[in-house]
């Protein structure tokens, strides 16, 4: 194939075998997964399921499936070393997903990939755990999404922080109402080193074209020659992800999303560049963008820079109360600030004596301590809701609702970025627009 199209793509699922579908998962049932995708963040997903196993066992990863041949051999060594059985291998995705005897399989492939893979995956009859960003083209965002909304399959968005209990804990906060109005939400997460790239990665130098399908893995995308460094280091290019958007970002749109019980901002302008890390990259290494929700009447700022790691946070701010968390994404550790009043000048809309009450820490049932600033990006929680929601077939946290949502977000803020527009998002068509007429933007 020169250049996969998403017919063809979509086609190929179509075709599998029609018994792939009969096959709904039980209580009881010993859950039969597969690895599609086995790079870094794969290994991560073998991470959580070990953890996983700890309180649901019942479960086996029966294939491993990955383009390249050296990911397949050290993915199906992994998973004979962690959980005891040699799982089978397959180049293709089409050849895994012909296996009867498959349930559910767990994305980990590239950014650009996961929104036609997922549709793939979910027309074969299986229940799915897709990496995110889900997608980072509008297109491939109304494809998954309305591909799982129309089949019965279980589908969790690898949105862990959605299952984080002091997450949750911070969600239930606003919504009771302690805050007051809220009136913004503002992360900056931070990182000092040249991210998503490595001068001198093993596998970049190691790969060959012959082992691996470079037309296969492009997945629609413009066609160009074997680059190894693309391959790997495909974050950094524009032609395969927002970066910084389609990574970080989608966790904070998520969880913004999350806090707010709401989905999608109305708009959103970004700026940022390449001021730290002048290598081959193509995405910006500083970013920051600035959006509203309208209805809930909140301004959301996110900014990430890698060329200083210092002065991570995220804020939620109310008319009673503020939130704070010191730390960056996913941070469990929470404080929350009383606003007290006092001394009001009648002829002045603000307070005079503006103070706090003492920092008081969001703690869960349970875990009195104050959390840590930090936590593994490999939460068991997402997991353990993952097989909870295959067993009973009910809705997981990072539903197929919030994984748009979170698309739609990374793709606004990557086009305002590249295009230097405020872009606008049209609820009821389903675009984005631009200030002017409102009508679709190109692209």
């Amino acid at each position: 194939m020169d250049t996969v199209s998403r017919r063809k793509f979509i086609g190929a699922a179509a075709a599998l075998p029609a018994a792939s579908y009969a096959r709904v998962i039980g209580a009881n049932d010993r859950i039969q997964i597969g690895l599609l995708g086995c790079g870094h963040r794969s290994s991560g997903h073998r991470i959580m399921l070990k953890k996983s196993a700890e309180t649901d066992a019942n479960f086996e990863i029966r294939s491993v499936c990955d383009l390249w041949s050296v990911n397949r051999a050290k993915a199906a060594a992994d998973v004979q070393r962690l959980f005891g059985n040699r799982p089978k291998t397959f180049q293709y995705s089409e050849e895994m997903l012909g296996d009867q005897g498959l349930d559910a399989v767990m994305i980990g492939t590239g950014d650009h990939q996961h929104a036609r893979i997922l549709a793939e995956v979910v027309r074969a009859g299986k229940d799915c755990y897709c990496e995110k960003p889900m997608a980072n083209t509008l297109a491939d965002a109304k494809l998954a999404r309305d591909t799982v909304r129309g089949s019965k399959q279980v589908v969790q968005m690898g949105s862990q922080w959605l299952s984080c209990p002091y997450q949750q804990q911070v969600r239930e906060i606003v919504r009771s109402g302690k805050l007051g109005k809220i009136v913004s939400i503002s992360q900056s997460w931070n990182f000092n080193g040249p991210r998503w790239h490595v001068p001198k990665s093993e596998n970049v130098a190691a790969i060959r074209e012959q082992d691996t399908d470079w037309n296969r893995w492009l997945l629609g995308r413009t066609p160009r020659p074997f680059d190894p460094r693309v391959y790997f280091e495909f974050r950094i290019f524009k032609d395969f992800s927002g970066g910084i958007t389609d990574q970080w970002y989608s966790h904070g749109s998520g969880l913004a999303h999350f806090y707010l019980d709401t989905f999608i901002p109305d708009n959103t302008v970004a700026n940022g560049g390449i001021f730290a890390w002048h290598d081959v990259r193509e995405n910006p290494d500083t970013f920051q963008c600035v959006s509203t929700f309208a209805e809930k009447e909140v301004l959301y700022t996110y900014s990430t820079t890698f060329g200083s790691g210092y002065g991570d946070h995220t804020i939620i701010r109310g008319t009673h109360g503020t939130l704070y968390s010191p730390g960056g994404e996913g941070s469990p550790q929470w404080w929350f600030m009383a606003e007290t009043r006092s001394g009001w000048d009648s002829n002045m809309v603000f307070d005079l004596h503006s103070g706090r009450t003492k920092p008081e820490p969001v703690t869960i049932p349970g875990h009195p301590e104050t959390p840590p600033v930090s936590q593994d990006d490999n939460l068991k929680a997402h997991t353990d809701n993952w097989f909870h929601c295959m067993r009973t077939r009910q809705t997981p946290n990072g539903s197929i609702d919030t994984g748009f949502a979170h698309a739609v977000a990374v793709v606004m803020a990557t086009r305002s970025y590249r295009e230097g527009k405020k872009l606008y998002w049209d609820r009821k068509r389903e675009e984005i627009v631009e200030l002017a007429g409102r009508e679709p933007a190109a692209g």
